[in-house]
């Protein structure tokens, strides 16, 4: 099945979740509600025959609303296609349904996400720290985060 074919199909089944749909040179990204992203990846799965999770990674847009965006790269082993799901995530509600109940791989994924950026991984099995220590201040990731470490004041530069 081709990225327009399972892109129209998840429009038709979720149709009030997808807020964006972007190709750009030959790239699909499709931007979802939050709400939803375990149903959604499990129609990815089934129905769009997307069975690896290569990456999950959390992007900070510091200045923004919503500040956070997950996004999810996912492929499809039988066919080499691939597809880019985002979902957008408030700072004020910093969390996001886990998606390890659909990939297993998403487990140490979203650990590193939650580590590095802060962002709760709701019903994950183990959301522990991953690189960094467990006594670790903070989320070396975030825009925010002291440049020389958590002892010393926020960066006050330009964000641009």
């Amino acid at each position: 099945m081709s990225d327009q074919a399972i892109v129209e199909k998840l429009k038709a089944k979720f149709s009030s979740e997808v807020i964006d749909v972007v190709e750009f040179r030959g790239e699909v990204t499709v931007t979802v509600k939050k709400e939803k992203i375990v149903d959604i990846c499990t129609f990815m799965r089934d129905t769009g025959g997307y069975n690896f999770l290569c990456d999950l990674c959390g992007v900070d847009y510091l200045g923004q609303s919503p500040r956070f965006m997950i996004v999810y790269n996912l492929y499809n082993i039988t066919t080499k296609e691939r597809i880019r799901l985002k979902a957008p995530v408030d700072e004020q509600n910093a969390q996001i349904n886990t998606v390890s109940v659909v990939w297993g791989t998403a487990n140490w994924m979203e650990r590193e996400c939650w580590d590095l950026m802060g962002i709760n991984f709701v019903g994950h099995p183990d959301q522990r720290r991953i690189l960094m220590p467990a006594d670790w201040e903070g989320h070396p990731l975030r825009k925010d985060y002291p440049v020389q470490g958590p002892d010393r004041e926020p960066y006050q530069g330009r964000l641009s």
